[in-house]
């Protein structure tokens, strides 16, 4: 039997958390989803940095402070996962999970200490939750374990994906195709060019997710209930903080006004406001890459994607770009994360205090581990497999849009006529031009398809 200010409560023999875990665990039979690792590695970093920091302080006993450090490291080991039970759905403020932690340490370090789980020989509130509230410690750890998925496995995926990117528009330089606008023939490109595009996006993402951190390790610790402090040390912040960079090796550090960091997730819609764009991104790349690689027969047949799996149960040899697919899924998700994010934040501001915090901080962190997998994926099981085909140089070779290049000799109105009567009859541009006049050294000059991929004021004029 436990109890808290309610009353008693019975909770299991063998856990470590006390009476208001188990009230959560009875209060919210939502989903059966507890919060994800990385989550609670944060909020154990965070609790042993307070301690530790309330020792410093002269707040704390050292014979307590080591107990608390050592049971709070195991939790952020993952040594004692089982015992946060409690579903995302609930508290809007995250009290609970709090509370949960509080608890779990509280009784891991009394028994360190030899004492007897429930004794209170270390007390949640006044020991464990010393100098904290809820209210900043929670959207801490969510801003904290965001920081850490983004540099730890997001960054580096996508570091490794333009690295891939960069070495197909290199090895694809040389195809000249079809540029396209519209859904429609162009002005010629080459493959290289396009794959330079897709090279420069992922860059873009890599700088927006780096600033993502920026905004996330500006934390509201030692806030404590509205911002204003109340019941924690002048200095708590300040050295938890550096504690925390210390212990994660990033900048982490105390924001400049309490009152925005708890009232607002501004700071989580903005961070997500980057893997929206990422997601954006890859979604584009991704929808290129399956479009170019249609077919084999029937299709673009401009790449060759790599065989994956059989891709039909009654189509005998078929292949389908089943890597970009899984993809697009999760960009899917990711943009319905994105849509929880901003609502958390424009719903649950109230006040002193955002209350939707649980779920954006869980929403958040699974848009970072799915893109970072994805995109991991999509590099290692498409990307690095591509082949370009002998396709995309022969339909460049017929394409009515190579009129553009005999604009300064016979200008628009003539050249257009050319390209129409190309679409219509078949017939070659080069063909056609003979017709009316140009001659081959003109023809040879000015539809250079290598030179069509270059800026030059000697080619053609217009716009697409």
């Amino acid at each position: 039997m436990e109890r808290d200010s309610m009353g008693e409560v019975e909770v299991p023999a063998d856990a470590y958390y006390g009476a208001s875990t188990q009230r959560a665990v009875l209060n919210f039979p939502i989903s059966g989803q507890p919060f994800p690792r990385r989550f609670i590695r944060a909020l154990g970093l965070i609790k042993k940095a307070a301690a530790e920091t309330n020792r410093e302080l002269g707040l704390l006993s050292q014979r307590r402070t080591r107990a608390i450090a050592k049971a709070a490291q195991e939790v952020v080991d993952g040594k004692l996962d089982d015992q946060f039970p409690i579903d995302i759905y609930q508290t809007g403020s995250g009290t609970s999970t709090n509370t949960n932690a509080n608890e779990v340490i509280a009784n891991r370090a009394t028994e360190i200490l030899g004492g007897k789980r429930g004794s209170k020989l270390v007390h949640p509130n006044d020991h464990v939750n010393l100098c904290q509230s809820s209210n900043d410690v929670i959207p801490t750890a969510i801003q904290v374990s965001w920081a850490v998925a983004i540099v730890d496995e997001l960054i580096p995926a996508l570091r490794q994906l333009q690295t891939a990117l960069e070495v197909k528009s290199k090895e694809f330089w040389p195809v000249i195709k079809t540029g396209r606008t519209h859904l429609m023939d162009a002005t010629p490109i080459r493959m290289g060019q396009e794959f330079k595009g897709y090279a420069g996006q992922v860059e873009e993402s890599i700088r927006r997710a780096r600033s993502a951190v920026d905004e996330l390790t500006s934390v509201p610790l030692g806030g404590t209930a509205v911002g204003t402090g109340l019941n924690s040390h002048p200095r708590y912040a300040k050295v938890a903080c550096a504690r925390l960079a210390k212990a994660t090796g990033l900048a982490i550090h105390e924001t400049r006004n309490h009152f925005h960091a708890q009232a607002t997730l501004d700071v989580l819609v903005a961070a997500h406001g980057a893997m929206r764009t990422l997601a954006v991104s890859l979604w584009k790349i991704g929808s290129d890459i399956r479009l170019m690689g249609t077919g084999p027969v029937a299709g673009l047949g401009e790449l060759r994607l790599p065989e994956t799996q059989p891709g039909s149960s009654i189509m005998p040899g078929k292949v389908n770009p089943v890597i970009v697919e899984s993809m697009t899924m999760v960009i899917a998700r990711v943009l319905g994360n994105d849509l929880t994010v901003t609502t958390c934040g424009q719903s649950g501001s109230l006040f002193e205090l955002n209350v939707m915090m649980p779920i954006a901080g869980v929403a958040g962190l699974e848009s970072i581990t799915l893109l970072a997998a994805s995109a991991r994926n999509f590099r290692q099981r498409c990307v690095e497999g591509l082949q370009a085909t002998g396709r995309g140089p022969q339909l460049v070779e017929r394409s009515p849009m190579l009129a553009t290049a005999l604009n300064p000799v016979i200008g628009y109105d003539e050249a257009a006529k050319i390209a129409k009567e190309s679409m219509r009859t078949g017939r070659s541009i080069r063909e056609l031009a003979r017709a009316r006049g140009v001659s081959e050294a003109q023809l040879n000059k000015l539809v250079d398809l290598g030179k069509m991929t270059r800026p030059g004021l000697e080619g053609p004029g217009g716009g697409g």
